[in-house]
């Protein structure tokens, strides 16, 4: 329990120092664009020495570069990123709404991508060799090489404009209707993911399947559901790890695939305030899809910590022997940590 304990404290860690130097980083794109700050913030108004004035001063850009950055970062722990250059409105405000329809459509292809690409993953390492596992791996590797855009105009030809089954643009009303023109682009985002998925839940279960436990279970004349569920157990830590670059690919593939059913979420709204120099805008939605990123990072991780009892005990041996010494040789543990393997997996 403290050795968990101390991971989840470590990897928080990890997690709030990642964030930090995004936030860094993400600030400092102001001052790496080309030209005046305050004339960035002025957007499309008329830029008047008067005006560029009162920019500087509202938003201090004559004080240092660093009490510049410890002010965005106190107004961002009060839930204060500033004014929109564009519309006037706080940028939480201006963007929620935007924000809304795009975690939609990434929740609805997450879930798809994750149901699919783990059952077709275990489906074609169990057929290993066999009609099933050829067909799903050619198929996959469509879904990794074909780019989202690509796929989404396809789609959109064949079944909104040639067959007239799904909408062609738009997000429509009420929860049917914005959910049927969802169906389009969360197909788009769910066939490039769950391909991925797909590759890494069968290369992970592949070596679970030579394992002695499976032998053993099977000599046991436990039920093949059981096994399937003890292997696929055991293979979860690098499916849940891979979750993090799942959702950072579904969170990228969104800015293009919005722009393809013209859908009025954060891909095109991030479009148009780069478009606009809306700078607060881009600050702020950059910096919410590095959160979101590097806190799925941090949870899977922890999940698979915990869930994982053999890459919890190989942490636990190499944190023991890397401080032993020659009066403690760690061959015994060692020995003694591989007699209960067995039992790990399949508990």
């Amino acid at each position: 329990m403290n050795d968990v304990l101390k991971y989840i404290g470590k990897r928080l860690t990890e997690f709030v120092v990642s964030i930090l130097c995004l936030a860094f980083v993400i600030f400092s794109l102001l001052y790496l664009a080309p030209g005046d700050p305050a004339r960035s913030l002025v957007g499309t108004k008329k830029a008047t020495p008067e005006l560029l004035a009162a920019i500087r001063d509202a938003y201090g850009l004559d004080d240092p570069f660093f009490v510049q950055f410890g002010h965005w970062v106190q107004g961002a722990l009060h839930f204060d990123f500033g004014t929109s250059i564009r519309t006037g409105a706080p940028v939480i405000d201006y963007v929620a709404p935007h924000a809304q329809v795009t975690f939609e459509l990434v929740f609805i292809a997450l879930v798809l991508s994750v149901i699919l690409g783990i059952l077709f993953g275990v489906i074609s390492a169990k057929g290993r060799g066999k009609l099933r596992d050829d067909v799903i791996l050619n198929v996959s590797l469509v879904g990794t090489s074909a780019p989202s855009f690509a796929i989404g105009l396809f789609v959109l030809y064949v079944f909104a404009l040639k067959f007239g089954w799904f909408p062609i643009y738009g997000i429509g009303e009420g929860f049917a209707d914005r959910l049927w023109h969802l169906a389009l682009p969360a197909a788009c985002l769910t066939f490039a993911v769950s391909a991925l998925l797909i590759k890494i839940t069968r290369s992970a279960l592949l070596p679970e399947i030579e394992k002695d436990y499976t032998t053993f279970m099977r000599a046991r004349a436990i039920p093949a559901r059981a096994i399937t569920a003890a292997q696929v157990r055991n293979a979860s830590a690098p499916i849940l790890t891979s979750a993090g670059l799942v959702l950072a690919n579904l969170l990228g593939g969104t800015v293009l695939v919005e722009s393809v059913f013209s859908i009025p979420g954060l891909g095109n709204l991030l479009a148009s305030a780069v478009t606009f120099h809306d700078v607060p805008v881009v600050q702020f939605i950059a910096l919410m899809l590095a959160f979101i990123v590097c806190l799925a990072s941090a949870v899977v991780d922890i999940l698979a910590y915990v869930i994982d009892p053999t890459s919890r005990r190989r942490r636990t041996l190499h944190s023991r022997v890397s401080i032993d010494d020659n009066n403690n040789p760690p061959g015994p543990r060692l020995h003694e940590a591989d007699q209960n393997t067995t039992e790990d997996y399949v508990s």
